[in-house]
């Protein structure tokens, strides 16, 4: 970093008028013989060389590497969707692994520029079968989309009920009823739980699999507990909470009476 540095000195000129004062005042001393004087007690003496250093460009460059060091935070443009987020539930045990994971709902835009929605969230099961000690072989394992309506029967289940749903992923296809999937929930002997049980049968790539799980009590509580706090969200009500402006509803329910539930009631 270069400092600027400034030095100083005393012009020729006024050098020369003080070495003329000097020498009138040196013969107006001799009026006063008891007081000696030298050059160096005058106040005229030759002033020393200084240095003056600017150190703005110091700070400045300081308070720019000071800047350029701090990370810098990403701004939200506006309109921006917020980042995706991944959750889930697992549950390991000594013969196979499963996983819970949530899908959203799917929408289609209206003419009106409103929009609805065309296909509701579900969950999807994840079934591995276990080759070790706590180790799980995921490139083998069958899925099953668990929707709404089953997850009510889920969680309604008694300790000695039991459920069964049955999915061909190509119904209303030229290949329906190639694969078929069965997912049976039967109560464990001694009432602890209940046995989770996917059997897959794919004739388009020849696999017959059959992957059982024993899920205690305190398991289907919270899948039972995550279950009842998504289900609004996998029907999309959580959209239209959120879009919801009082303004728009009271315009509509003037401009027509019968609408919504107060003429029903009020009549």
């Amino acid at each position: 970093m270069s400092n600027l540095q400034l030095q100083l000195h005393s012009p020729p000129s006024l050098l020369s008028s003080s070495s003329s004062s000097l020498s009138s005042s040196s013969s107006s001393l001799k009026l006063f013989p008891n007081h000696s004087f030298s050059p160096k007690s005058l106040p005229f003496n030759t002033p020393k060389p200084f240095s003056l250093r600017c150190r703005r460009s110091d700070l400045f460059d300081q308070n720019t590497l000071a800047s350029t060091s701090r990370p810098i935070r990403p701004t939200a443009s506006v309109g921006a969707l917020p980042p995706r987020v991944y959750v889930g539930y697992s549950i390991y045990k000594g013969k196979a692994a499963l996983t819970l994971t949530p899908r959203p709902p799917e929408f289609a835009p209206l003419d009106s520029g409103a929009y609805k929605i065309s296909k509701e969230g579900y969950v999807l099961l994840q079934f591995a079968p276990a080759v070790g000690v706590r180790q799980y072989d995921w490139n083998r394992k069958q899925v099953f989309s668990l929707s709404v309506g089953e997850m009510g029967s889920v969680m309604s289940l008694g300790a000695k009920e039991s459920c069964e749903f049955f999915h061909d992923p190509l119904k209303g296809k030229s290949d329906e009823g190639k694969v078929r999937k069965v997912l049976k929930f039967e109560p464990l002997p001694d009432g602890s739980g209940h046995f989770f049980n996917l059997s897959v049968q794919n004739k388009l790539v020849n696999v017959d699999e059959s992957i059982f799980i024993p899920v205690t009590k305190a398991e289907l509580a919270v899948l039972s507990s995550t279950f009842n706090f998504i289900m609004p969200y996998l029907l999309g009500w959580h959209t239209f909470a959120n879009s919801i402006k009082p303004d728009d509803y009271s315009e509509t329910n003037n401009a027509n009476p019968r609408y919504g539930g107060d003429y029903e009631w009020n009549r």
